[in-house]
């Protein structure tokens, strides 16, 4: 029983210890390729790169951004979404149980960084939230100052596979 136990509880482990684990190869390899201006994969088998950093200072988040929106990259980081075509907008996806989980504690006015490996920084103003049906959703505009998107499910606190999602939106600042 103690054995079953056990087994439960590092099965409820593994993924938040993989998620941890693998930032820190992803720190790694973002640093070496801002220094080096190449592609640095963060371990020899993956098959996405960092394209950049996000920050929240006041809840001690940095993740760093994955290439690709595939479900495969997500379990290792946040990752960068395609737009569609829309301009100024960038969306980012992440598992609200390990990385994106800081967005419930979110406010308007929090103040979030994006760090490309170019060296290039943007910093955004929390503007709101927006809970979506996950396939009723889609930036649907280009806009004229750039706007940040960071999408997860929801609600938030259940293991439960549903059609929602929330979406934190933030505005470039001048």
């Amino acid at each position: 029983l103690c054995a079953i136990g056990l087994m439960w509880i590092a099965r409820g482990a593994y993924i938040p210890a993989k998620a941890q684990l693998a930032q820190i190869l992803l720190e790694r390899a973002f640093d070496q390729r801002v220094a080096s201006g190449r592609p640095v994969k963060p371990w020899g088998w993956a098959d996405t790169m960092p394209v950049a950093r996000i920050g929240l200072a006041r809840l001690g988040v940095r993740e760093v951004i994955l290439s690709g929106g595939s479900g495969q990259a997500m379990a290792f980081g946040p990752t960068k979404l395609a737009t569609g075509g829309v301009s100024n907008v960038t969306m980012l996806a992440a598992h609200r149980d390990t990385h994106f989980a800081f967005i419930k504690q979110t406010e308007v006015g929090d103040i979030i960084t994006l760090d490309s490996v170019a060296g290039r920084r943007v910093t955004y103003r929390v503007t709101g939230k927006q809970i979506v049906r996950w396939d009723q959703f889609a930036p649907s505009r280009s806009y004229a100052r750039p706007i940040l998107g960071l999408v997860t499910c929801y609600p938030f606190g259940t293991t439960r596979h549903g059609p929602l999602r929330i979406v934190l939106w933030a505005q470039a600042v001048s």
